[in-house]
């Protein structure tokens, strides 16, 4: 175990499981290099069914360079109808050829556009438009480029095997699969790759202080942004002169000229005005807010977890773990993903058993994804949780707020594991994760550079 790098350590991610040096290179120099294909898990009819009782038209999308969001925006102007009446089950990124499925409302399949770089497959139909979450997961093939020291790629490899205790034997062939695992962090796209300041602002909204939430938003400049914005984002901080704070913040910013032009009307000197500023945001994001802060929090009890080397592929007295959901394994990769509904606590007389089943793929450990709902562990794992919520001087209670930005929590398995191949010529690493795992968390313990490079 090794120290990670400082931009990761900010989002709460502290360590690497590996302690050998990284391959180094770079992801995503090519759309080719990353190949993401859904594992689908959504039952169709087939495209001749009513059109009445099943008006959702499921399409799987094989996309080059688009993002899923900006794709949804073109295909809706393409058919004139609202890009509401597009929907998908997880979103993917620009950079990569992803293969999705995507619902669109009240269209027949003939009526399907030709756009560049997009190749539309009508499977079927619906009798309700896909949901975030409507998938099993994800598979990967991912290219790095010009890495200088490929060779490092199997020790790592053995390390991260051992993590679940050197399940699979073998390894040494190439393109040969063996089970890794690695901690179930979430990845740096979840806090801002560019400005990671997402899970600050929802830490402040938990605590009550609305102006520094929105200060942390609209000011706080990133080293990694343009001087102009940077500039901008001082002169609020400097002057609180929202009016003259909108002439100097570009067009592309929407996000923080909403909360501006909120602030300019307001006054912005009372923290209802601050709360409406934030409340000017799209549900989508004040959601994220929160989000991303519980995130954060989760991220620093799986370190913490790590720096006590308490197990992460099996549990310990006081633990919480779930039970696999079978109606969702993917039998395609043999991912068996967890049921965070099923969960039950871990006693001493419980012990065994549930490490059998753990050691099976059955059962995952899990910490909480912390709410007003969170009821947290007992023994050194609600220790752990206990010191990180105090640090951070928020209790699960906090989570009571208003509108979008409450939560009741949730819990969330600690570990992800993986069958993985690796080849090397070019290095590739082929995978699949369950929906809601980072990819780039299981990459980052091989490249072990710098995130916003991943």
């Amino acid at each position: 175990m090794r120290p990670a790098h400082p931009v990761e350590r900010e989002v709460g991610m502290e360590y690497y499981v590996s302690d050998a040096d990284g391959v180094g290179g770079r992801l995503r120099e090519d759309p080719a290099d990353f190949r993401v294909r859904e594992l689908e898990a959504f039952d169709v009819r087939p495209l001749d069914a009513d059109p009445g009782s099943f008006p959702h038209l499921i399409v799987r999308a094989r996309l080059v360079g688009w993002d899923t969001h900006d794709f949804a925006g073109r295909l809706s102007d393409e058919l004139a109808i609202s890009r509401e009446r597009v929907s998908w089950a997880g979103t993917k990124d620009k950079h990569a050829i992803t293969t999705q499925l995507l619902s669109v409302k009240a269209i027949d399949h003939d009526d399907l556009p030709e756009i560049r770089d997009a190749d539309l497959d009508p499977v079927g139909r619906s009798g309700r438009a896909l949901h975030f979450g409507d998938l099993a997961g994800n598979a990967f093939e991912i290219t790095v480029a010009e890495p200088e020291r490929p060779g490092n790629a199997a020790a790592i490899t053995d390390e991260l095997r051992g993590f679940v205790a050197g399940r699979d034997g073998g390894g040494e062939s190439e393109g040969e699969r063996v089970t890794i695992g690695v901690p179930n962090y979430f990845g740096q796209q979840r806090f801002g790759s560019l400005r990671p300041v997402t899970h600050e602002v929802g830490l402040r909204i938990v605590a009550g202080d609305w102006e520094g939430a929105v200060m942390t938003y609209v000011g706080n400049p990133g080293e990694s942004e343009p001087e102009g914005t940077r500039e901008a984002r001082a002169y609020v901080e400097e002057t609180r002169d929202w009016s003259g704070a909108l002439d100097r913040f570009p067009y592309r910013l929407g996000r923080e000229r909403a909360m501006l032009h909120r602030l300019a009307e307001s006054g912005g000197e009372s923290d209802a005005a601050y709360r409406e500023a934030l409340e000017s945001a799209p549900s989508t994001l004040q959601r994220l807010f929160v989000n991303a802060a519980q995130s954060y929090l989760f991220n620093r009890v799986l370190s913490e977890r790590l720096r006590r080397e308490v197990p992460f592929d099996r549990p310990v007295e006081g633990d919480v773990v779930c039970f696999t959901d079978r109606s969702a394994t993917d039998l395609e990769s043999g991912l068996a993903l967890p049921d965070t509904d099923r969960l039950q606590r871990v006693t001493g007389d419980r012990l065994r058993s549930i490490e059998r089943h753990c050691s099976r793929g059955r059962a995952f450990v899990t910490v909480p994804l912390v709410g007003t709902g969170t009821e947290l562990g007992d023994g050194e794992p609600g220790e752990i949780e206990r010191a990180v919520l105090t640090e951070a001087g928020i209790e699960p209670s906090d989570f009571d707020l208003p509108g979008e930005f409450h939560s009741t929590g949730t819990r969330r398995a600690i570990l992800v594991r993986t069958s993985l191949a690796v080849g090397h010529d070019p290095l590739t690493f082929s995978f699949a994760l369950p929906s809601g795992s980072y990819a780039t968390v299981l990459l980052r313990e091989y490249l072990k550079g710098d995130p916003r490079e991943l």
